[in-house]
């Protein structure tokens, strides 16, 4: 997975990132924003955008931060919570809009 976008997003989600994303392959949770790694194109625009520091590549995520990275995947690999099939490969965030859910992990998280 080339990008992962880590706890610094969970409850900012200031969305700089979706506007420099050439392929809308970044998209909208309930509390952070996911980038589909089947989607993204490896080009790293998203990665300065970014005020919180929260994206970056998958071989570079914080140590402290290493679960965001298979939890990135799962949110495109596994039905989230409400539906019974996998997002998958969505075609762009665009179409899909603001999706209202997040992943386990995501939805447990308590910043601290």
């Amino acid at each position: 997975m080339p990008y992962v976008i880590a706890a610094a997003c969970i409850d900012v989600m200031d969305r700089s990132c979706i506007e420099e994303c050439p392929v809308d392959c970044i998209y909208e949770g309930e509390r952070k924003l996911y980038i589909n790694p089947a989607e993204c194109i490896d080009c790293g625009a998203c990665e300065p955008a970014c005020p919180v520091s929260a994206i970056s590549q998958d071989r570079r995520v914080p140590a402290d931060q290493g679960d965001f990275v298979a939890d990135n995947a799962r949110f495109f690999d596994a039905p989230l919570p409400g539906r019974d099939d996998p997002l998958g490969m969505a075609g762009g965030a665009g179409a899909v809009g603001p999706l209202g859910v997040d992943t386990e992990l995501v939805a447990a998280y308590e910043a601290g």
